[in-house]
């Protein structure tokens, strides 16, 4: 059986258990993104520059990779350093540079409601890529489970939460009494769709690249980390005035920026050992992590939506996953 299948070939149990331990580190770290951003708000914004937060997160991914081959954790290959295989992790950077400022631009042209439902397509579009670029035939069962994640995000978009002052008799809070109206212009649904095809192809042509090299993962990673590094220290740069690079910054900013380097390289662990699709189904599980950690840190609380995207991502792992 293979990992796409859901099995880890050629594993002792031990092994297996840092499989699936690995998995579920990564799950947790994606589901608390979101709350900790929020523990971060000072007058109801971020303080500190996003731009900052993304570049400091590349930084820090880098130096784990330099740091795990300088210690010997990984070992540097014979001979001359493959300085040539490096090139190739520079379209891997540009994808994701183009992607995460594409989230920011399409806030733009539609709200924050329909573009968390809509980008649920990049489900779509990551198995598209993977079957046509990895050349995986995907069966009926395992389409029909990728169907049903995208249809526990839509659903956990329109409603996994609430605040619970919505729920009682008087006065709204301030986003029930205000809500934004539900729209998207034509230039927005042509974003959303870019969005969707770049993010498939940015995990696919990564998750070819580092399977076809034969090079541990600590160096690819350096490769990757290091085009990051610099695509998103001149985005920073360009961007033009406005806080420094640690203003504005807490420790719960500084545990935002631990938490997505470390998933970052637990990302590429799968991305090499597993696949894209595995990646997916981390991502989708997180919900369930988002919604628990949202309702225990900032009281909302969970609704019927919840229940049902999680049933429905139970569902999807067992058709995808299960004999």
């Amino acid at each position: 059986m293979s990992i796409e299948d859901g099995g880890v070939p050629g594993l002792g149990r031990p092994r297996q258990a840092c499989w699936i331990l690995m998995l579920l580190l990564s799950t947790i770290m994606y589901g608390a993104h979101a709350p900790l951003l929020a523990l971060c708000h000072v007058d109801g914004r971020v303080p500190f520059r996003p731009s900052s937060a993304v570049l400091l997160t590349e930084l820090t991914k880098l130096l784990l990779c330099a740091f795990s081959l300088l210690v010997g954790w990984q070992s540097w290959p014979r001979g001359s350093p493959p300085w040539r295989q490096a090139a190739p992790f520079a379209v891997s950077a540009l994808l994701y540079g183009a992607n995460n400022n594409l989230v920011i631009y399409l806030q733009r042209y539609m709200d924050p409601s329909t573009y968390q439902v809509l980008s649920n397509l990049k489900i779509g579009s990551t198995a598209m890529f993977y079957c046509l670029c990895l050349r995986h035939h995907l069966s009926a069962r395992q389409g029909l489970a990728l169907l049903l994640l995208m249809a526990a995000g839509a659903c956990y978009a329109t409603g996994g939460l609430q605040d619970p002052r919505d729920a009682l008799p008087g006065p709204p809070s301030a986003a029930a009494a205000n809500p934004m109206p539900l729209h998207i212009t034509p230039l927005g649904l042509l974003l959303l769709v870019l969005y969707c095809l770049i993010s498939g192809l940015s995990s696919v042509y990564t998750e070819l690249l580092m399977k076809r090299q034969r090079l541990p993962l600590a160096l690819q990673n350096l490769f990757l980390y290091t085009f990051g590094v610099l695509l998103n220290l001149g985005l920073h740069v360009s961007a033009g005035t406005g806080p420094g690079l640690l203003e504005g910054f807490s420790g719960w900013a500084a545990l935002v920026v631990l938490s997505q380097a470390v998933n970052g390289l637990l990302m590429s662990a799968v991305m090499k050992h597993g696949s894209s699709i595995t990646r997916l189904f981390v991502v989708s599980c997180s919900l369930v992590v988002n919604a628990m950690l949202s309702a225990a840190l900032l009281r909302l609380q969970l609704t019927a939506a919840f229940f049902l995207a999680t049933l429905l991502i139970g569902l999807a792992v067992h058709l995808y996953y299960g004999n």
